[in-house]
């Protein structure tokens, strides 16, 4: 089966010979990931799993970041309306299924920042390689939210409970370095070109192997995590949908967007 890639005009998704290329593409903003991107990048990962062309799959952000989080605006449109919230709770296990379910190996290279569902997104990948100077964080807790799109589901399976503890309850970044050291992605390099040189020997040998065995390898690999991404992203969106209506979240945002320290209630 084909799939037209030119029409994803949110992200960028080209078909390079056997490798499938999505990459954010919204610099000016840091590839900031709203609903749409979401869905879009959902879309991407489902029509890889079922592109017989496709061998592989390469996730990168455009520009000197290769995400900055969600976006700030959207997230005040849900304090203001809770109902949207639920709305866009489907398109965020939508996501996380899409990525561990397709057979495809899945690389994913970081640089500059990869916030909140930016980094979330790329741990849920088979192979990541970061900068070492590369910031990944999930600091949701920074703005009175709970974890639960993603980020406590894979950073305790990556690294181990003691250490994402850690990084998920102080909301504190990882540097790509130390990232790699922990095991929280596979690899890091210490510059961008290096890094890229490392993630595109991947790519070629992924996309030149047998893939039969590639893909049933990677199955089996991630059935642990597919068991669990289910029950815990429940319980991850209804807990971060509670949150989303707290008075320490909405005070989070209005100090955002007014440039502002937040003074936490802790209601």
């Amino acid at each position: 089966m084909a799939f037209d890639y030119s029409r994803f005009d949110l992200i960028k998704v080209e078909l390079d010979g056997a490798a499938l290329r999505i990459k954010l593409n919204n610099p000016e903003k840091r590839n900031i990931i709203t609903d749409p991107v979401n869905e879009q990048l959902a879309d991407a990962f489902q029509a890889a799993s079922f592109d017989n062309r496709v061998r592989v799959v390469v996730l990168s952000g455009e520009g000197k970041s290769f995400c900055g989080g969600g976006d700030f605006a959207q997230m005040k449109r849900k304090v203001d309306d809770p109902g949207l919230f639920f709305k866009g709770l489907w398109g965020s296990r939508r996501i996380v299924n899409a990525v561990l379910d397709c057979p495809k190996p899945t690389v994913a290279k970081l640089h500059g920042h990869a916030m909140g569902l930016g980094a979330t997104l790329p741990l849920l990948c088979d192979l990541v390689i970061a900068v070492d100077d590369t910031k990944i964080a999930d600091p949701h807790v920074n703005i009175g939210l709970v974890a639960g799109d993603g980020g406590s589901l894979i950073w305790p399976q990556q690294m181990g409970y003691a250490k994402a503890r850690k990084f998920l309850l102080l909301g504190e970044p990882i540097l790509g370095k130390e990232a790699s050291d922990l095991g929280l992605i596979a690899e890091s390099a210490p510059t961008f070109e290096a890094m890229e040189e490392i993630a595109e020997r991947w790519v070629a040998k992924l996309a030149n192997g047998a893939s039969n065995a590639i893909y049933g390898t990677k199955t089996a690999i991630n059935m642990p995590l597919r068991q669990l991404a289910q029950p815990m992203m429940d319980l991850g969106m209804a807990y971060e949908g509670l949150s989303n209506i707290s008075k320490d979240h909405a005070e989070a945002i209005d100090a955002i967007l007014e440039k502002r320290a937040p003074t936490f209630t802790g209601e």
